[in-house]
């Protein structure tokens, strides 16, 4: 009698890892994907050349002034444009969420005018996410002019489009208890989200919104690459001129930004537990 093998999955999961790879080869080969090239002489004599800049990170005190307003800066963007996202993220989210509906408590469906607005307020969201920040602050920088306007115009209108759909997928997926009850009792839904679906959903909604905040601060650096203010700007000047040393603290402060978005979530999850 022949012995079994000790995984009985492990033929699916062998099958499964043909297909994956067999899908995945054509598009390496479309993407041209050669990482050795970074491995040949020529390249690594430019990466060591300009690795070697880096240290010491430059640290002259014009510099470090210089550096502190533009994370400051940078930080803003980032706060700015999330702040405007959730005045947008924040009513889409009441629309779309169908546990907030009135009108499919009794019949357990939703009146057609309700769903048509709700239908065309996902759509809305699918096109504000649809266009990554970047481009949305390449056609502001073409509007407005460059500046840190661009960058949070650019990131209010792509994270409405996020923080919308999660909210509701976040709402949707909580406990619908406390929420169905105050609007079978008479209850707005705006009272319906804040004390029935937020409290049972708060510690995710938080760290979700956190999480997208530092992203904002990731994005609004990217986007300082096409003129939109901060330490993307700054950064894209300095690797013009080669000046490792100033790009190797711009990349410590990023570290430290995202770290210390990190640790806020933390310290909210903890609170909110």
């Amino acid at each position: 009698m022949a012995a079994r093998h000790p995984d009985p999955a492990w033929s699916g999961r062998v099958g499964w890892t043909l297909l994956a790879l067999v899908l995945l080869w054509p598009m390496l080969v479309a993407s041209e994907f050669k990482p050795f090239t970074l491995l040949d002489r020529q390249s690594l004599s430019a990466t060591w050349q300009f690795l070697s800049t880096f240290f010491p990170p430059a640290h002259s005190a014009d510099f470090l002034w210089l550096l502190l307003r533009e994370t400051w800066l940078t930080i803003a963007i980032a706060t700015a444009g999330l702040s405007l996202a959730l005045l947008g993220a924040i009513p889409a989210t009441l629309i779309v969420t169908e546990r907030l509906s009135i009108s499919r408590l009794g019949s357990g469906r939703m009146r057609p005018l309700s769903a048509a607005l709700r239908q065309l307020v996902r759509w809305l969201l699918v096109l504000l996410r649809s266009v990554p920040e970047l481009v949305w602050a390449l056609l502001f920088v073409r509007i407005i002019g460059l500046g840190p306007t661009a960058g949070v115009l650019a990131i209010a209108l792509t994270y409405a489009g996020m923080l919308g759909k999660v909210y509701a997928e976040i709402l949707e997926s909580s406990e619908a208890h406390a929420s169905n009850a105050l609007l079978a009792n008479g209850s707005g839904r705006l009272a319906a989200l804040l004390y029935g679906a937020l409290p049972e959903a708060a510690s995710e909604l938080v760290s979700y919104t956190v999480y997208r905040w530092e992203c904002a601060i990731r994005g609004s650096v990217v986007m300082g690459f096409v003129g939109a203010g901060g330490l993307g700007q700054r950064m894209d000047e300095s690797m013009k001129m080669l000046a490792g040393d100033e790009v190797s603290a711009m990349l410590l402060v990023f570290v430290l930004l995202v770290a210390g978005a990190d640790l806020v979530s933390t310290i909210l999850r903890k609170k909110l537990a």
